[in-house]
């Protein structure tokens, strides 16, 4: 039986591309005013946004990603995939509650904020004592959570900055970025147990 199943290292493959890809094409259909150093990824799929379903889907497909890979990340602690599956589904609100044209949709705003602490956090969830894969130690799961909570902490401050875009994009890059990392370390440096 292999440690992680095909559609769970499908998925943590499709997250980040789903992630980049959406904001990428959502930003060439953007009027030239759209800049993505300082326009978060929101404004993407906002109401009034061109081509705003664009980003919408990419975005319930990256919390569907979060999800599914949260399924099948067997080698993980429950307690890790569970906040993991919880930003996932926070993502899928992202989604479902786009921001108005003007000013600021609490909805939204409340499920951007638990979807990136909960994938922030989720590592430090997951790691065990006598872990057999490289990145689910204490350590490595200790370090990706302080760096994420970082990288988050960083958009935070820069809300009401001209770099908004930009710490949100390292942000929601590195989150995408771990699952995926996990996963193919656990898939290929876990010996398959012998079939009996």
């Amino acid at each position: 039986m292999r440690p992680i199943p095909w559609w769970a290292l499908a998925s943590a493959v499709a997250a980040p591309i789903l992630l980049v890809g959406g904001w990428t094409i959502a930003a060439s259909q953007q009027p030239d005013g759209y800049n993505p150093i300082s326009d978060t990824i929101s404004s993407l799929a906002a109401q009034g946004a061109t081509d705003r379903g664009v980003m919408t889907t990419a975005l319930a497909g990256l919390g569907a990603c979060y999800v599914i890979t949260a399924a099948g990340l067997r080698p993980a602690r429950f307690a890790g995939r569970l906040v993991l599956a919880c930003g996932g589904l926070a993502t899928l609100l992202v989604a479902a509650f786009p921001q108005p044209v003007r000013g600021n949709s609490i909805a939204h705003s409340t499920a951007a904020a638990v979807a990136f602490s909960a994938l922030a956090a989720w590592p430090v969830f997951a790691a065990r004592p006598r872990p057999c894969a490289p990145l689910l130690t204490h350590f490595a799961s200790g370090a990706a959570t302080v760096f994420m909570l970082g990288l988050v902490l960083s958009f935070v401050l820069e809300l009401h900055g001209g770099h908004r875009g930009l710490a949100e994009r390292a942000a929601a890059g590195m989150e995408a970025l771990w699952p995926l990392a996990v996963v193919v370390t656990s898939e290929f440096m876990i010996a398959p147990a012998p079939q009996t």
